[in-house]
């Protein structure tokens, strides 16, 4: 598999192990990563923080065991330095979520920022900065408020 395709995978595997609620699934994306707040700072260093910041954060349906979301990632724009074993990636993300009570619609949208670094002949994340533009209705989706999270 070449270099863009394995990358590009990387940032679509981490939209469908979310959907599907499989939390521990996503943080080992991040084994070898920071993740990055909106205002450039540190948030999680590698996968049992970013682990522990999806538990607290997303809500999980205990009947389904998922967030009942769609994310859905595009305009992926991927720079590979083949002989550095680095690249950087750009892309959107707009999340659909949908429940019994709560209808079909967009509860946020905005931007990755990411890098990678090839280690052992594979692709993996080293950092992940996410940025939301548009922020909806995310009361069924977080589990506290975005607008105003808790100091």
């Amino acid at each position: 598999m070449d270099s863009y395709r394995e990358i590009e995978n990387l940032i679509y595997k981490y939209a469908e192990l979310i959907d599907s609620g499989n939390l521990e699934g996503m943080a080992q994306l991040f084994c070898y990563a920071d993740f990055i707040g909106p205002d450039g700072k540190l948030v999680t260093r590698g996968a049992e923080e970013f682990l522990a910041l999806q538990r607290q954060a997303v809500n999980i349906d205990s009947n389904t065991n998922t967030p009942h979301t769609k994310h859905i990632t595009t305009n992926v724009i991927i720079e590979v330095d083949e002989s550095s074993d680095k690249a950087t990636a750009r892309s959107y993300f707009t999340v659909l979520q949908s429940t019994e009570t709560f209808a079909l619609q967009p509860i946020i949208a905005g931007r990755y920022k990411d890098s990678f670094e090839r280690a052992n002949g594979h692709w993996r994340f080293r950092r992940r900065q996410s940025i939301p533009d548009l922020i909806g209705d995310l009361s069924k989706h977080l589990l506290f408020d975005l607008k105003h999270p808790a100091t």
